[in-house]
């Protein structure tokens, strides 16, 4: 799930784009399972695709790109 700094930094700000409904979407349907079950151990799995969604997000910053 979570991907290297690099590997974002190769895609195109639309790719950027589409990842990152696909991440909120994943983060969502973790944050449904954990209020679901009460399961912490996927806490961890959030944080990396909270992790990834702040540095998508900071990339299209970077480069300009309305989100």
């Amino acid at each position: 799930m979570h991907m290297k700094i690099r590997d974002l930094r190769a895609l195109s700000n639309e790719a950027l784009t589409v990842k990152l409904g696909e991440l909120r979407l994943d983060a969502s349907i973790e944050q449904r399972k954990i209020a679901a079950t009460g399961v912490a151990s996927k806490k961890v799995k959030i944080r990396e695709i909270k992790r990834t969604i702040a540095q998508v997000l900071t990339l299209l910053n970077e480069r300009g790109a309305k989100v």
